[in-house]
């Protein structure tokens, strides 16, 4: 990837679209960007010292607990953070896999954008805001695992998956790129329940699925909090 590609990669992004040229030409020699296809794996273990940033596509970050299970973390969307975005190296058993047709993501040394950060102060308020915005997604999950029923969660979630990826002229549409095992993982129950919610809200006309999309007919299966 040419250096012009990686400014405007870069130029474009939230978090440095506010600096000058000459300074995100300089961010451009420490960045390192990728592209992967639908399905692949990347193993963040590999590079537990980056810190992440996802430009293009959908990635599901998916962790090992101690039993070797797979628990499905987030599913992330242009312009949010994985890896080390603590700025904190440690040991992870996190991996990547590619959702959509494809990701393009860059990576920096955690040391090289802590130094970017103390010379540009701008970029560390705004790195601090999108870090707290990432935790708080992750404390209300939490939360509503741990206060709300089955039913309540699913919907939240098929709230919160249109609210992120629907488009203006198709608010209820969503690409169906989550397996009902991943979906299950996320809002901690199992496949099981989750087909027989899709089924249950499909057979009371709210909703209409298929392999490729899932369609909202009735925006009251998300009226809940």
């Amino acid at each position: 990837m040419t250096n012009e590609t990686k400014y405007w990669y870069l130029k474009n992004h939230q978090l440095f679209d506010e600096l000058s040229r000459n300074a995100i030409n300089e961010i451009c020699y420490l960045s390192h960007f990728r592209m992967h296809r639908k399905g692949d794996v990347i193993n963040l273990s590999q590079d537990e010292d980056r810190v992440y940033t996802l430009k293009v596509g959908i990635l599901k970050i998916v962790e090992l607990d101690t039993e070797g299970n797979e628990q499905l973390v987030e599913v992330l969307r242009p312009d949010d953070l994985f890896g080390q975005f603590t700025l904190t190296p440690a040991e992870t058993n996190q991996y990547a896999v590619v959702l959509s047709d494809y990701v393009t993501f860059c990576s920096f040394l955690v040391t090289d954008f802590e130094r970017v950060i103390q010379q540009h102060p701008s970029l560390g308020i705004r790195f601090t805001k999108l870090v707290g915005l990432r935790l708080r997604r992750l404390e209300n999950r939490y939360i509503n695992l741990m206060y709300k029923d089955v039913r309540t969660r699913f919907r939240l979630f098929l709230k919160e998956w249109v609210e992120k990826d629907a488009k203006p002229d198709q608010p209820y549409v969503l690409n169906n790129y989550l397996t009902h095992k991943d979906i299950s993982r996320m809002i901690c129950s199992n496949r099981q329940v989750v087909s027989e919610l899709f089924s249950e809200y499909r057979q009371a006309g709210m909703l209409e699925y298929n392999r490729s999309q899932i369609i909202i007919t009735n925006p009251a299966l998300l009226d809940v909090a």
